[in-house]
């Protein structure tokens, strides 16, 4: 593949502009550019977010000190694309990035196509968009995505699992892989007793009065989509009753399915809707669950551990990377596969203890491998890299 032609930047005291074009506004992607916005902001650097209205992602990047844009766009490619591309141009016009760093799979369309390589472009794919389709459309994503890769001078992934997707898909590219953290000072136990901060935080909890009480309590955080299984999630519960007729389940997350799964949940099962904060309910559970179709590397199950909780995923990209080492054979099953996650989730909430050793070893992991100053970190580094612009000191970053 060529090597890209950039300008050399001369000497400026001006700072580094980084406009992120960001299509979900709510969900992982959005709680990701928070992250990087705010601590781009207070390393010094110029964060400025194009992003559609509405959602959450807007304010918060606004109240970390970015500039924001407004970027109309949908989640799926359709005829609005052209009228995206020169949205996405002209927001690159207005910020006048020194990087474009492009977010999941429709900034990275339209941002790609706006640019075509004219200033450093960072395509993060945060799950690759044929893993989300079938058929003629997963043929044609890929496609592009071989044909795209020409116009990013990184692509960026949050684990190795979805780089080593991209390449034995063939898509050519200079690969960087910096995997998603999170705020340990946000996500962690309130109080260091695990059976007194859950109890702590069911009280806090708008819980209908089946759900009170010692029951093991199994919560599963996202957007309720095809791509996070709760179908999946709610076919293998009612074999989970069966064994653990005492265990109660609470979908916390709104979404397009949501009507479709409410008519097929069966007993025992809380659809929470969306939360503003989802620290209670990952305090108050017992396990948390995420049977996703796809995935980069999700934040909720290294939230959940954060939080002290043991987490039970399907192994899809980043899944065995998230885990800590050994709880593999436990917390992992396949994807959609109900019968073995009916089976995995039996054996844990039947065993207190076991939950709580798991519980202990996913805090201690994710406070040693998953702390998001250290992912923030490496993407400002990886700007400053491809800009060939030597890198603020740690006392310079400190100080300012």
């Amino acid at each position: 593949m060529a090597t890209q032609q950039h300008p050399q930047p001369s000497p400026s005291p001006s700072p580094l502009t980084v406009l992120h074009l960001v299509q979900p506004v709510d969900g992982g992607v959005a709680r990701v550019v928070a992250d990087l916005v705010r601590a781009q902001a207070a390393a010094g650097l110029r964060p400025v977010v194009g992003c559609p209205r509405g959602g959450r992602l807007a304010d918060e990047a606004r109240d970390a000190g970015a500039d924001v844009l407004a970027w109309r766009a949908g989640r799926n490619p359709g005829p609005d694309l052209a009228a995206e591309v020169l949205g996405a141009r002209r927001a690159v016009r207005r910020a006048r990035p020194d990087v474009l760093h492009a977010h999941s799979a429709k900034a990275g369309l339209a941002g790609r196509l706006a640019v075509r390589g004219r200033i450093p472009t960072v395509f993060q794919p945060h799950a690759w968009s044929f893993d989300a389709v079938a058929g003629t459309t997963a043929a044609l994503a890929l496609r592009w995505e071989r044909f795209g890769v020409r116009w990013a001078d990184r692509v960026l992934c949050v684990s190795e699992a979805e780089r080593r997707v991209g390449e034995a898909e063939g898509i050519a590219a200079r690969w960087s892989v910096v995997r998603n953290g999170v705020d340990l000072d946000h996500f962690r136990p309130r109080d260091p007793d695990r059976a007194r901060d859950r109890a702590a935080a069911r009280t806090e909890l708008p819980l209908p009065a089946a759900f009170v009480g010692d029951g093991p309590l199994a919560v599963c955080v996202g957007r309720l989509c095809r791509q996070k299984g709760q179908d999946v999630l709610l076919s293998a519960w009612r074999e989970v009753l069966g064994n653990v007729p005492e265990a109660r389940l609470a979908l916390v997350g709104d979404g397009p399915d949501s009507e479709r799964l409410r008519r097929s949940a069966p007993p025992g099962v809380l659809f929470a809707g969306g939360a503003a904060d989802i620290r209670p309910w990952l305090r108050a559970a017992d396990l948390v669950v995420l049977p996703s179709r796809w995935e980069g590397m999700a934040l909720a199950p290294l939230e959940a551990m954060a939080c002290g909780r043991p987490v039970l995923v399907s192994d899809v990209s980043g899944a065995r990377e998230s885990l800590p080492p050994g709880q593999g054979r436990l917390c992992l099953v396949p994807p959609e596969d109900p019968t073995a996650l009916a089976k995995a989730m039996g054996r844990l909430l039947s065993e207190p203890r076991l939950l709580a050793e798991l519980g202990e070893q996913a805090q201690q992991h994710a406070r040693t491998e998953f702390d998001v100053r250290r992912t923030t970190d490496a993407v400002t580094g990886l700007y400053h890299e491809l800009l060939g612009r030597p890198r603020p000191s740690n006392q310079e970053r400190i100080s300012r």
